[in-house]
């Protein structure tokens, strides 16, 4: 047998293969390959050392792995990102250690590294979920920790102890968390390279097709009051002015802005106090720094950057539940001034591509010289001829413009946003696209409305002397079901964010869906009253817990948590015992001494029970026979250990006996 287990118990090692797994799996989707790989052997290798079948691998071995994949993870860091490369750097440190342990203080230290890693992995995903799962894998590590100290306990027992010790310190750290201040972290984390689901910076004709296969969350909003009608919900998040033929992106100023720098909202731009529409959204983790708002939106949120196109920014990638509060004015233009270079980029068209396009606008430039009249006129093209909107349209060529206007016909919201843009722009408007959502569904029993990746969408907006920046969205004039009704309304789940889903047939059904709204609500009041616990809330809850907030109040909470936690501890270890309420057994027998004590015939504070029941005889000479049975179920239940079924009845037995015994005792004077 090997060395390891001459100084840790098999108990303990069976804890430590269950805890190895359970800490790493959480930080799967962050593990490079060779990261897997070599956890892998290293899990291998420990079943292999806990069934006696190899040795534990020698110190040059491990340090030598360990070498190389540092050295690896440096090559690669560039590639999967900084911070990538430190959680591979932390679990490799998790795994190599682990089969290389020895003593018992080397199982310490992979404990307290797995503390580590299970916080890692919240930091990272902190939703209702991950956050049970959370608990539950560190009930494990502290399971594992206590089978160092506990010896050869049964494994739901020191499963039961570990919950019991969390569950213990749970006041203290609720304590702590509402009473600790929200201070803005001292360093920024480098940001992850991995994969995210939503809205790119960039936009290509057959983007937010791929989107409508998502069914993942983009954002929850609550209003202040009664939600606007579906027509309204168009929420931007990305203005799109730079086209190259084939891609949409963002102005070359916006995408060299210094986001740390303030813009300067100007009080006449800025929404008027009446009649506005006041919200708070909840943005889902997207990588990415611009965020969602209705029409004419401003926001004081510290960390939100407001932009001159009344779009919303956060100061940072978003990598993780962000929630900022906005205050829109539907009803109003975005009548920002035109700048001679914002009048160029918006009109700018390659000549080198599209003709057909770009001739079919100039033939409407001539015979609507009304700009209102022409852009009409472009809308009702798409009503009047046969274009179709559909998820899946044909690939297109160089001139993707052309062969949708005049070949395919069949689009999606880019393509007929891309097509009615550049038509205004060729025809001497000055026009955009704008990318973000539109809909959304409102959960009246909870009060907040979400909005999924599916309902991404693309319209256009076009200048208009005097009048601004004016939505105009073709996408109405071929399916106003999508804008009216919402997407589900003209595509069913089957063909779009249900398509390649697993089991679609159950995630359609109605009580899979009832089941998921229930768990999307919980989700929510967990990211409103826990991730969104900020400092005005905690101000809002010390008011309300402490009165006046003083820093003599806030210790004394303190001090009177900490008191409760101590004294529960000390009463769950046996340091303090408080009087323990009596059994029923217990309770029937003092309710027949109490019955005879009142005739005069009182116990003894020495006397036992048999003999007690002798003098109750001796006064009751006539009951002798019923006192004998009352008597013997008694010694029965006390000192004799017996099967439920049977322990069940002959209480019941006796329960009844000492009612009869009381009856009697109480009708009968003692001779």
């Amino acid at each position: 047998m090997s060395e390891a287990h001459d100084n840790i118990s098999r108990h303990t090692l069976s804890w430590l293969l269950c805890c190895n797994i359970a800490v790493l799996l959480p930080l799967v989707d962050k593990a490079a390959v060779a990261t897997l790989g070599i956890c892998g052997i290293c899990f291998v290798w420990r079943i292999g050392i806990y069934f006696g079948r190899v040795a534990k691998p020698p110190r040059w071995l491990v340090t030598t792995l360990a070498i190389a994949a540092g050295s690896t993870l440096l090559l690669v860091s560039r590639e999967i990102g900084m911070l990538n490369a430190l959680i591979n750097l932390l679990i490799l440190g998790y795994a190599l250690k682990y089969i290389e342990m020895r003593e018992r203080r080397d199982i310490l230290a992979i404990v307290l590294a797995g503390y580590f890693l299970i916080a890692l992995a919240f930091i990272d995903k902190q939703g209702i979920s991950d956050a049970l799962l959370s608990l539950l894998v560190c009930a494990i590590n502290t399971a594992t920790l206590l089978s160092v100290y506990r010896g050869q306990q049964a494994w739901l027992l020191q499963g039961r102890q570990a919950l019991i010790l969390m569950l213990q310190s749970m006041p203290l750290a609720v304590a702590l968390f509402v009473i600790l201040p929200r201070l803005s972290p001292l360093w920024l984390v480098p940001q992850s390279k991995s994969a995210t689901t939503g809205l790119s910076d960039q936009l290509r004709i057959g983007d937010i097709t791929q989107l409508t296969r998502s069914q993942a969350i983009a954002f929850r909003v609550t209003f202040d009051g009664k939600p606007p009608a579906a027509p309204q919900l168009y929420w931007r998040a990305m203005v799109l002015s730079d086209y190259d033929g084939r891609t949409w992106q963002q102005a070359a100023d916006v995408r060299d802005i210094n986001w740390y720098r303030p813009y300067a909202i100007k009080e006449a731009l800025a929404p008027p106090a009446s009649n506005s529409l006041t919200y708070t959204v909840i943005a889902e983790r997207s990588s990415q720094r611009w965020l969602f708002a209705l029409d004419r939106a401003t926001s004081n949120t510290r960390t939100v950057k407001n932009l001159p196109d009344y779009r919303l920014v956060s100061l940072k990638p978003v990598e993780q539940q962000f929630q900022y509060q906005v205050r829109s004015r539907l009803d109003a233009a975005l009548d920002d001034p035109l700048s001679a270079s914002d009048r160029r980029e918006n009109l700018a068209v390659l000549n080198d591509r599209n003709p057909q396009t770009l001739a079919l606008a100039q033939r409407l430039a001539a015979q609507y010289p009304n700009p209102r009249q022409r852009l009409t006129a472009m809308m009702q093209l798409f009503n009047q001829q046969p274009f179709y909107y559909t998820l899946s349209p044909p690939a297109l060529g160089q001139n993707q413009l052309d062969d949708f206007l005049f070949s395919s016909r069949q689009g999606f919201c880019v393509h007929y946003a891309s097509a009615f843009t550049m038509l205004a722009r060729a025809s001497g408007l000055p026009a955009r696209i704008v990318a973000g959502y539109q809909g959304g569904i409102y959960n009246a029993s909870a009060g907040y409305m979400s909005v999924y990746q599916y309902m991404a969408h693309a319209w256009s907006e076009v200048w208009l002397d005097g009048q601004g920046w004016v939505r105009y969205d073709p996408t109405a004039m071929i399916a106003p079901e999508r804008i009216e009704q919402g997407f589900d309304s003209l595509f069913s789940p089957e063909e779009s964010y249900l398509a390649d889903a697993s089991f679609s047939a159950i995630r359609n059904s109605s009580w899979f869906n009832a089941l998921r709204q229930q768990f999307a609500n919980l989700d929510y009041y967990w990211t409103v009253w826990v991730l969104g616990f900020d400092e005005q809330r905690q101000q809002q809850l010390l008011a309300k817990l402490l009165g006046e907030v003083t820093p003599l109040r806030i210790a004394l909470f303190l001090i009177t948590v900490i008191s409760i936690v101590l004294l529960v501890i000390a009463w769950s270890t046996g340091l303090l015992r408080l009087p323990s309420r009596l059994s029923i057994v217990d309770r029937q027998f003092n309710a027949v001494a109490k019955a005879s004590a009142k005739m005069g015939v009182k116990r003894e504070l020495a006397m036992g029970p048999m003999d007690f029941t002798a003098r109750l005889q001796q006064h009751w000479p006539q009951y002798h026979q019923q006192l004998q049975q009352w008597n013997n179920g008694y010694l029965q239940l006390k000192y004799q250990n017996l099967a439920t079924n049977k322990l069940k009845a002959i209480t019941k037995e006796f329960t009844n006996k000492s009612k009869e015994i009381v009856k009697i005792i109480s009708r009968n004077p003692p001779k």
